[in-house]
């Protein structure tokens, strides 16, 4: 069951998903540009420290600032984070950083790469068995699979993974405001992403909410979060990252 919940598909150990969050850091790391600004690199561990010390249970993140264009980050189970360089000319303040920083924590907090992993695996499995039941392959089957692939991708992986999406925006909302971070910022942040994204894809056929869905939401979660931030401000936790 999520933190929200809600209840979840997860097949796998949570020791494997860590195993597996270690290496593919270790692989991102070896294959993409590290950032090795001092100032890039206290400013995002300041955020991320401050946002991953209001977790419930403590423990060490590794962070790492990518020397990447895109406004984006990621955390993978393992307790390992990453901020490209480019979402620090979109989120503008540190309230901004910890929206975007809190919301990929929650994707760990929840749990939601051991759902993402076993839902695959569970729609790749069942297409494989359909496929040795319907024996030899025609034309006609071939295209019939490819429908029944198109089906699960629209119908099944990509409406579960917006779930996700949501999900980890109200969980992080909550986490940053508790860390300190002033949670009216999730506003103007995803103000500038959708004027940073430009186009998107509908949103039936995209992984993550609409911008208005997402701001929309986060407004009505603000009745929750503003109190959790007024009582980490009464208790003293003022982050200044800068």
């Amino acid at each position: 069951t999520s933190p929200l919940g809600r209840s979840q598909l997860a097949l796998f150990p949570e020791s494997q998903m860590e195993e597996m969050g270690a290496a593919a850091f270790v692989d991102m790391q070896a294959q993409q540009s590290v950032d090795a600004s001092p100032q890039n690199n206290a400013y995002v561990q300041c955020v991320s420290k401050a946002v991953t010390d209001a977790l419930p249970e403590s423990s060490s993140w590794e962070v790492v600032v990518f020397d990447d264009d895109s406004a984006n980050a990621f955390a993978l189970p393992g307790g390992k984070i990453g901020v490209h360089t480019g979402l620090l000319t979109v989120a503008t303040n540190q309230d901004q950083l910890a929206t975007v920083i809190g919301h990929e924590v929650a994707h760990v907090l929840a749990r939601h790469a051991n759902e993402r992993v076993s839902t695959n695996y569970v729609a790749s499995t069942g297409l494989q068995l359909i496929q040795v039941a319907a024996g030899e392959p025609t034309a006609a089957k071939q295209k019939l699979f490819s429908l029944l692939g198109i089906g699960a991708q629209v119908g099944v992986l990509l409406p579960f993974s917006r779930t996700q999406e949501s999900e980890a925006d109200l969980l992080g909302l909550d986490l940053m405001a508790r860390a300190g971070f002033d949670p009216r910022a999730s506003i103007p942040l995803w103000q500038n992403m959708s004027a940073a994204g430009g186009d998107a894809p509908p949103e039936f056929l995209s992984t993550h909410p609409s911008h208005d869905t997402r701001i929309g939401d986060l407004s009505k979660r603000l009745q929750v979060a503003m109190p959790l931030y007024e009582e980490a401000k009464r208790a003293g936790k003022r982050p200044r990252c800068g």
